[in-house]
């Protein structure tokens, strides 16, 4: 099994997980070495067939944002409580982790639920690549809201307001342009009714501040750094994607979920009902279900101190640990689900 480690480790995390010991009782393998020890009179075949002896590479993303940090806070708490040894891996988030799982380069990863419905279907960003195999959810953690922010004196209240607008719809290839084009075509609207550019959270920022732009779309949990840094010098006011149109999105694309934003996250006039997908932890298909099973319950017996550690596991919640899941759940996490009676 190949193994690579792009920069942006925490070294401080790797080393303290590195006393951690495996699950099957050995310490970490020499950097290359991907045999399997073969199973002693005696030893159960579960323990016996742990995924890579139980040493987990967690992909999670840059090492600037939220899936960095977070798979870190989770990857302590595993291996505290399972004594297994999960390594975190910074990489460019969604779309490269569901490959790192699906070429067993990860053993677990965070990634859109939208992103994993693509792969798992070859659909938006998969389309070229065609369906991706391996991939199991294990569980949905936190919302992802679609944000559609313009300034409260701009004179655009719905989506279909947007239509010769100059608009950002998100960095091309990206999770969030297949959002702002799924939403677009709910209003009847495609790329050919705006001034269409296509640029990063920070760019959008930086080029609403100058009036390059009048809108941007951001998926992102909130508050998006982004949209609070321009909420200090201007009053701002979020879109509604709500209603009829909010219902059919929701229909087709089952991904989606209904949230509202509290107008006191970015001090906006009214709150804002909109749509968001999940960020999940997602592992690969072929791992057993005793291990999948513990790493479940690790977290979700232990989200307190977990939302201790970092701020955003308080999003975590057990009867939301579905919530919009569309790609199957592995066996050990769903084993774990149903004892909490979790539907």
């Amino acid at each position: 099994m190949k193994r690579f480690f792009k920069k942006g480790w925490s070294f401080a995390l790797v080393a303290m997980l590195a006393l951690s010991l495996t699950a099957c009782g050995g310490g970490a393998k020499p950097e290359g070495d991907t045999t399997q020890e073969p199973a002693t009179e005696g030893q159960t075949e579960t323990a016996a067939t742990l995924t890579n002896d139980g040493n987990y590479v967690f992909a999670s993303g840059g090492t600037s944002g939220t899936y960095y940090p977070l798979a870190g806070a989770i990857a302590t708490l595993v291996n505290a409580q399972t004594g297994v040894n999960a390594t975190v891996q910074s990489t460019g988030a969604s779309k490269e982790n569901v490959m790192l799982i699906s070429q067993d380069e990860a053993e677990f990863a965070i990634i859109q639920n939208d992103v994993l419905d693509y792969a798992y279907n070859g659909t938006g960003l998969f389309e070229t690549n065609g369906k991706i195999e391996g991939l199991a959810t294990v569980a949905s953690i936190y919302p992802e809201m679609v944000q559609v922010v313009v300034a409260a004196d701009s004179g655009i209240n719905s989506i279909s307001d947007l239509k010769g607008k100059k608009v950002s719809i998100g960095d091309a290839g990206s999770g969030v342009e297949q959002n702002a084009l799924q939403v677009l075509e709910a209003y009847g609207l495609t790329v050919d009714d705006i001034a269409v550019n296509r640029l990063s959270f920070k760019e959008s920022g930086s080029a609403f501040k100058d009036g390059q732009i009048d809108a941007f779309f951001v998926t992102a949990g909130v508050p998006n750094t982004a949209i609070t840094e321009l909420a200090v010098t201007r009053q701002l006011k979020l879109v509604d994607i709500a209603g009829a149109e909010g219902d059919a999105l929701k229909e087709k694309y089952p991904f989606y979920t209904s949230v509202v934003i509290p107008k006191d996250v970015y001090k906006t006039e009214n709150d804002i009902n909109t749509l968001a997908v999940r960020a999940l932890i997602v592992c690969r298909e072929d791992m057993n279900e005793e291990e999948v099973y513990n790493f479940t319950k690790a977290i979700y017996d232990n989200l307190e101190p977990l939302g201790e550690s970092y701020a955003k596991a308080k999003e975590f919640k057990l009867e939301e640990g579905n919530l919009g899941v569309t790609v199957p759940m592995h066996a050990g996490a769903q084993k774990y689900f149903d004892e909490k009676g979790v539907k």
